[in-house]
């Protein structure tokens, strides 16, 4: 059985309880890495413990749960051999692993509402990637990112990103 680590922000915490519940009565063995109240916390906090232990090898699969699942990913695919996506509904979920081996789920906290999010994990927890063509291009991807590691430092980037280094 899959070891899936999860964790959420704020925005996220009562759907992370829901989630473990459900995932704990499939039989799949969780790690909570937090928040655990509805306190406002900074989600990349939470983001990289879940990150760090599917990069690691130490979780299968991740979970993270934010307002829009977006500053989630962005975080979680910052860590080597972390393939993150925002997924809301059933064609992306499926998707998302079939053609791109996903391996954090990250869910918008604040657009699932009371769907039944607990189908939509199983969904991504159960579905197998296609590998074929699809394998070609998640290498691609984890060639991109092994070459990404010797990019700039931050101190060489701007700090303001609505700042534009091209001359227009």
């Amino acid at each position: 059985m899959l070891k899936v680590t999860i964790a959420s922000d704020h925005r996220g915490v009562l759907i992370k309880g829901r989630l473990i519940q459900a995932l704990q009565a499939f039989g799949f063995t969780v790690s909570d890495e937090g928040t655990d109240s509805e306190k406002s916390v900074d989600y990349p906090d939470y983001a990289q413990q879940v990150a760090m232990k599917v990069s690691s090898g130490e979780a299968d699969r991740g979970i993270l749960i934010c307002g829009t699942g977006i500053g989630m990913a962005i975080t979680a695919n910052k860590f080597p051999r972390v393939r993150a996506a925002s997924c809301y509904g059933e064609v992306m979920v499926e998707m998302s692993r079939r053609h791109n081996d996903v391996n954090v789920l990250c869910l918008p906290g604040d657009m699932i509402g009371d769907r039944p999010v607990d189908e939509l994990v199983l969904m991504w927890l159960n579905t197998k990637f296609d590998g074929g063509r699809h394998a070609e291009r998640v290498k691609k991807i984890t060639e991109i990112e092994s070459r990404s590691n010797d990019g700039p430092s931050p101190d060489e980037l701007s700090l303001d990103p609505s700042a534009s280094s091209l001359d227009l």
